[in-house]
């Protein structure tokens, strides 16, 4: 890689887990990287998410995974509830980083955060708070870059790692459609029921609700909310909505309806998804993560893909000859995974609305074996 100018420098575009990951991955392997993220420090949104056996095993190949594991909650299943109450399938989930290691975790979003910031600036990485990108120009083996702040680098490789509406992408001119699919996704941080050690889903007859450990003493409480249009609610009315829609569902949802009454963060976002097609570089600029593959939450596999990219791409850039030819082997890498992974989130959220949720079972079964395999 010494061979071209500018050779190991990098900018990327935001501080989420694809950034963070790709620049840690990267110093790590001798480059310069610069990190420009729009938020605030310490920002993030959301309030948990799942690293699944894939995101742990890249964590782990970054000696990241058990860091994780302490500040989260280990598990191996997902328990589908039916329309009445019972039980109706379980999922087992493979064991990626060895037999005595759970084969998920459930993580606050900030904690996350947390560890792989802190591991990035181990590396070495700068991180730059309230700026973005604002320009790219291609000039041969150099990528001249624009800031917000107008101030400018030259960099062997820029990556655009900032989320589904990407301003990178744009910019690369690199054009994706952002699809919504007729759901409103809830989330509310409550208190861990002892019964909760895995994740449960339940089937309702409109909706689907469930909950995700984060912590010994946190989970959330998702909801999704099928056949609505997009549509924005006054905070105030968040928390009344959400306990009438999980009215309907029997059982333990009760128990988890009396936790939503006292939840102070309760967060409702539209199901979108996005997939690029064709190159996902131009030139020595590739996106990553959400900005290149964002599914829709069924598959809580999102932080997977993006985990898994960051890792991936610096080991494509250092192991070829130049850094263009290591983007296109990256996404020949990553194409058809993340593809797979996309439409099967879309499959299973299309399901759901059709109330054929037994038939969505052996899908999140089969897609999270298939992740399984090497990425």
């Amino acid at each position: 890689m010494d061979r071209y100018r500018g050779a190991r420098t990098a900018v990327i575009v935001g501080a989420g887990m694809a950034g963070l990951t790709a620049a840690t991955a990267l110093a790590r392997d001798g480059w310069q990287v610069e990190i420009a993220e729009a938020g605030p420090l310490e920002a993030t949104s959301g309030w948990g998410l799942c690293l699944t056996g894939p995101s742990l095993r890249a964590l782990d190949a970054l000696g990241l995974a058990d860091a994780c594991l302490a500040e989260g909650y280990g598990m191996s299943t997902i328990t589908h509830v039916d329309v009445n109450g019972e039980p109706a399938d379980e999922v087992r989930l493979p064991r990626l980083i060895g037999a005595d290691r759970p084969a998920m975790a459930g993580i606050a979003r900030p904690v996350l955060h947390r560890v792989l910031y802190a591991e990035a600036e181990r590396s070495g990485v700068v991180i730059h708070h309230g700026v973005t990108v604002a320009a790219v120009d291609q000039d041969g083996e150099l990528v001249h870059v624009r800031l917000s702040d107008g101030t400018a680098r030259q960099a062997a490789l820029l990556v655009g790692a900032d989320g589904i509406r990407s301003s990178a992408r744009e910019l690369l001119g690199l054009e994706t459609s952002l699809d919504f699919h007729g759901q409103m996704v809830w989330r509310a941080l409550v208190p861990r029921p002892p019964w909760a050690t895995g994740i449960h889903q339940f089937a309702g007859k409109a909706d689907t609700a469930g909950l995700v450990p984060l912590s010994d003493s946190q989970a959330y409480v998702f909801l999704t909310e099928n056949r609505v249009e997009r549509s924005v609610l006054p905070d105030a009315e968040l928390v009344p909505r959400l306990r009438r829609l999980l009215e309907v569902f029997p059982g333990r949802v009760e128990e988890l309806r009396s936790l939503v009454s006292t939840s102070e963060s309760v967060v409702r976002r539209p199901v979108q998804t996005a997939f690029l097609e064709g190159a996902w570089n131009r030139g020595n600029s590739v996106v990553i993560g959400d900005a290149a593959h964002a599914p829709a939450p069924q598959m809580a596999s999102g932080a997977a893909l993006a985990v898994e990219d960051g890792l991936v791409l610096a080991r494509e850039v250092g192991r070829h000859a130049t850094v263009g030819a290591g983007l296109r082997a990256f996404a020949g890498r990553r194409t058809r995974r993340c593809r797979t992974l996309v439409e099967t989130s879309v499959t299973i959220a299309d399901l759901e609305q059709a109330q054929r949720h037994r038939e969505a079972y052996p899908l999140v079964d089969s897609c999270h074996r298939l992740m399984a395999e090497p990425a």
